[in-house]
């Protein structure tokens, strides 16, 4: 079927058209349940994140004719109204570093016709905004700018491993539908597996650690989370692979994704993340980095396992250890 009458499925607008006049664009049905951010991203092509955020907090942005939020699910048929923004002509923006684009090239660990999936290193934010010129999205989109490239899900920026990016619509909408099934307690979406090493010796066998996580700002907007009973259901299970030094070097399952999930949680049982500066022991993260060259958050994505097509394709990715942790390790005794 041809859908030469759905505005929204037109090619990216130009910065003429965008910079003119507001534009109704009308959602189609295989975008139902995408957030607006992500939606305008789409539409706005260039458009930083920081500017995303703006207008839809500024209420230039109207859904069905009413304000919405950034995180607010779209559906098939609404009618978004989106103002006009000033973007960077074609050329003016920079494109990432040759370095960046090599590293980001050398990171990918797995890829076929639907998504691909990189082994995200330490420092590099998953996507672009707030002083950060080019996240991981960014890069990939710069590195293979003829194709469609949406992130999945995002990886703290100290976090290192495994990132998901969709090379198609489809493979966006069942992968983010899995990622819901998770956030619902329902534990049949995808299976996140990370390696860290806990301060302190951690008991044997598996502790799970079922406690609500709540997102609070601190002066000058910086996000802290903590353990509180009106926060989101999380769910995460530690278990103690080997202890190392009279620390615990450590496999995570979580059931639920929260931001800074495993951090909190690691620091609400007494067993910070070593390297942690937000939620961590600044006196073991000093020993730490003065004995074994710890300089970085001991937190790494290893693993993912879920199914597409309803359940009939299977997938198991996997992402080595970062050299930086591996090698920190081996100096623990």
């Amino acid at each position: 079927m041809s859908d030469s009458h759905s505005p929204s499925r037109s090619a990216p607008v130009s910065t003429q058209a965008v910079s003119g006049q507001v534009r109704l664009v009308r959602v189609p049905e295989d975008r139902a349940g995408q957030r607006l951010d992500n939606f305008l991203l789409g539409q706005l092509k260039g458009a930083p994140k920081s500017l995303i955020y703006k207008i839809v907090r500024s209420g230039q942005v109207r859904v069905n004719g009413g304000r919405a939020k950034a995180e607010t699910r779209l559906e098939g048929g609404d009618e978004v109204r989106i103002p006009p923004v000033r973007l960077a002509e074609p050329g003016e923006k920079a494109a990432p570093p040759r370095g960046l684009l090599d590293a980001m090239a050398a990171s990918i660990v797995f890829e076929d016709a639907r998504l691909l999936a990189i082994n995200k290193p330490s420092g590099l934010a998953s996507h672009g905004g707030s002083g950060i010129s080019f996240g991981a999205i960014e890069t990939l989109r710069a590195l293979r700018p003829r194709e469609t490239l949406e992130l999945v899900h995002r990886l703290d920026r100290d976090t290192s491993g495994l990132l998901i990016v969709a090379k198609k619509r489809s493979a966006l909408s069942e992968l983010q539908a899995l990622m819901r099934e998770n956030d619902a307690d329902e534990g049949r979406g995808i299976e996140k597996r990370y390696l860290t090493l806990l301060t302190g010796r951690m008991p044997d066998g598996t502790m799970t650690v079922d406690a609500p996580l709540h997102i609070g700002l601190r002066q000058g907007g910086e996000r802290h989370v903590q353990v509180n009973a009106h926060g989101k259901a999380s769910l995460s299970h530690f278990k103690a692979l080997e202890r190392r030094g009279g620390h615990s070097y450590c496999e995570v399952r979580i059931e639920t994704g929260r931001t800074h999930q495993i951090r909190v949680h690691a620091q609400h049982i007494g067993h910070p993340v070593a390297g942690d500066d937000k939620y961590g022991d600044p006196a073991v993260n000093k020993r730490l980095r003065e004995h074994i060259g710890l300089k970085r958050l001991f937190l790494h994505a290893a693993s993912l396992d879920f199914a597409l097509d309803g359940g009939r394709v299977p997938y198991a990715l996997h992402a080595p250890l970062a050299p930086e942790l591996f090698n920190a390790l081996g100096r623990l005794s």
